[in-house]
């Protein structure tokens, strides 16, 4: 016998599938794999860190696409109160990725067809490896991924683009605060994705039993 409480033990293990699912048109599901979702910002970011393509998705006129892109990020947190009643503050944001391209081209027409607010659909993924199974059947991969939905829109503002472009650097290479001057910065077009809507996700390698 213990003096745990039964809402206590119940806490020490997150459940695998979330069986009361229901899909809603116009509303976002609940991730089915509970024991794989990560909810800490500060893990999720750590993801988006180590990941250096963005894979996105958008509906233009020719119809639907993607597009794989190297980026760089910021996020700008808040601080909300929690409704749960839990009284602690919940963690939200906007996490903004950074891109360049031609200042012409597919991507570029959609977004200014859109109105320079193109809806899009994102992801990255990192840490990836072959999880070997007793059957075919029961290979799979561990991963690390993020998922999320945004807006794009070309940077107009110089300084924000020189700032786009820093983050990008630093974000493939690991330098940061490269210098750029307007004129290189006028040179190509940056764009971004600010997003409030994502999502991350681990499958880790299970550990060989001896």
């Amino acid at each position: 016998m213990t003096d745990e409480r039964p809402e206590d033990l119940a806490a020490l293990h997150k459940p695998a599938k979330r069986h009361d699912e229901k899909t809603v048109a116009g509303e976002h599901r609940r991730m089915r794999r509970a024991d794989r979702e990560v909810t800490d910002i500060a893990q999720m970011l750590d993801i988006v860190r180590h990941c250096d393509v963005v894979h996105v998705s958008y509906v233009d006129a020719e119809g639907l696409t993607i597009v794989p892109m190297n980026f760089g990020f910021t996020y700008n947190a808040e601080k909300l109160d929690d409704d749960t009643g839990t009284g602690n503050p919940v963690d939200t944001g906007t996490l903004t990725l950074y891109m360049h391209s031609a200042p012409e081209g597919r991507k570029y027409d959609a977004m200014l067809a859109a109105g320079n607010a193109l809806p899009v659909a994102f992801e990255m993924n990192t840490d990836r490896e072959i999880i070997e199974g007793r059957t075919w059947c029961n290979w799979g991969e561990a991963f690390k991924s993020v998922i999320g939905n945004g807006t794009a829109s070309i940077v107009t503002d110089v300084d924000e683009k020189i700032r786009g472009l820093q983050l990008l650097m630093e974000q493939q290479m690991g330098t940061a605060n490269i210098s750029f001057t307007p004129q290189q910065a006028a040179s190509v077009a940056v764009w971004k994705i600010e997003s409030t809507r994502f999502t991350a996700k681990i499958h880790a390698k299970p550990h060989k039993r001896h």
